[in-house]
C-alpha cells in the first residue's frame, strides 16, 4: 500500500486521512502539526500514522499532503524541500481552493509531481465529512502525471475529480465562499431580523429551515431566475423602499447586504419579466 505524509491536521487533514486510512487506500505514516499534541491528537482520530512536531522527523513518502492555511503552504514546501525527507518520484499535492499548485514549485525542482486537490465540500465537521465523501466534486489542477494520479485517487475514494485552471482559482474558490460560506453569513443576517422582529433564534430557523429548503431546491431544478419570488421579483417598489428604509434605521450593515443583493435580484427579475417601471424605481431605491 503506498504511504502518505500529512502536513496540517486540521479538519480537511483529519477527514481525509481518517478516509484514506480507513477505505485502505492509503498508510498514513507521518502526521505533523503546529504543536505534537495536536498532531498526536489528529493521528488518534485518524487511527493510524505517527506524530510529530519537526519536519525533519518526517520519513520519505509516496504522497505527500499539505492541509495547512493559505499562507502557509509555501512555507511547509519549503521546509519538506530544504531538508530534503521527500521520496523522488513523491506526488505532493495542497489543498487549497484558491491558490495553484505552482507554489510546490521547490518539491518539483526535487523530482517530485505536484497538484492541488480542493474537495467542494464542508468540513465543519471532520467525522461526518469523512463519512460523506462520496460523490464530493474534487477540483484538480497540476502537473498532468500528478492530476492523472489524483484523479485516480478521488475516484476510489469515491468522488469526482474535475480539472481546474490553476490561474482562475481566486474566482473560483470566491464563487464556493459565496455559496457556502456566504450563505451561512447570509443567513445569521435573516436570523438576526427574525430576532430584531421579536422572534427567539430557535423560532425564527424553525421558521427558516422549509423556506431555505425550497429556495435552494428550486433554484437547482429551475435555476435562479425561475427560483427568484418575492418583493423585486413582482415588482413591489413600495415594500423594497420600506424594508430598506426599516434596515437602514436598525442596522446599516444589514441594510447593505439587502441592497447590495437587491441590485442582483433586480437582474434576475428583469430576465423573469417583472415590469421596468418598478425595476427603475426599485434600483433608485437600493442603487
Amino acid at each position: 500500500m503506498e504511504t502518505l505524509t500529512l502536513i496540517g491536521a486540521g479538519n480537511v487533514g483529519k477527514s481525509m486521512g481518517r478516509l484514506w486510512a480507513r477505505s485502505k487506500l492509503l498508510e498514513v505514516r507521518h502526521v505533523i502539526n503546529r504543536t505534537l499534541e495536536s498532531a498526536t491528537r489528529a493521528v488518534e482520530f485518524i487511527g493510524q500514522g505517527q506524530p510529530v512536531s519537526r519536519y525533519d522527523e518526517i520519513a520519505p513518502s509516496d504522497w505527500v499532503m499539505i492541509s495547512v492555511p493559505d499562507d502557509q503552504i509555501e512555507f511547509a514546501c519549503a521546509q519538506v524541500a530544504e531538508l530534503n525527507v521527500l521520496a523522488l518520484g513523491a506526488t505532493v499535492f495542497h489543498c487549497s481552493g484558491s491558490r495553484p499548485s505552482s507554489l510546490l514549485e521547490p518539491v518539483r525542482r526535487r523530482g517530485c509531481k505536484i497538484a492541488s486537490m480542493h474537495p467542494v465540500k464542508s468540513f465543519a465537521d471532520p467525522l461526518q465529512a469523512s463519512q460523506t465523501f462520496a460523490q464530493t466534486p474534487c477540483g484538480i489542477e497540476g502537473d498532468d502525471e500528478a492530476c492523472l494520479r489524483l484523479e485516480g485517487l478521488v475516484v476510489a475514494s469515491g468522488a469526482k475529480p474535475f480539472r481546474l485552471d490553476g490561474s482562475s482559482k481566486l474566482l473560483y474558490h470566491a464563487g464556493t465562499v459565496m455559496v457556502c460560506n456566504y450563505l451561512t453569513a447570509l443567513l445569521e443576517t435573516g436570523f438576526r431580523c427574525y430576532e430584531a422582529a421579536g422572534i427567539p433564534r430557535a423560532r425564527a430557523m424553525e421558521l427558516a429551515a422549509p423556506i431555505v429548503a425550497e429556495t435552494v431546491r428550486n433554484v437547482f431544478k429551475s435555476g435562479t431566475v425561475a427560483a427568484l419570488t418575492g418583493p423585486i421579483a413582482r415588482g413591489d417598489a413600495r415594500l423594497v423602499a420600506d424594508q430598506s428604509l426599516a434596515l437602514q434605521q436598525w442596522d446599516s450593515a444589514a441594510s447593505d447586504v439587502y441592497k447590495a443583493l437587491g441590485a442582483i435580484a433586480v437582474q434576475l427579475a428583469r430576465e423573469k419579466g417583472a415590469a421596468p417601471e418598478a425595476l427603475a424605481s426599485i434600483s433608485e431605491t437600493i442603487g
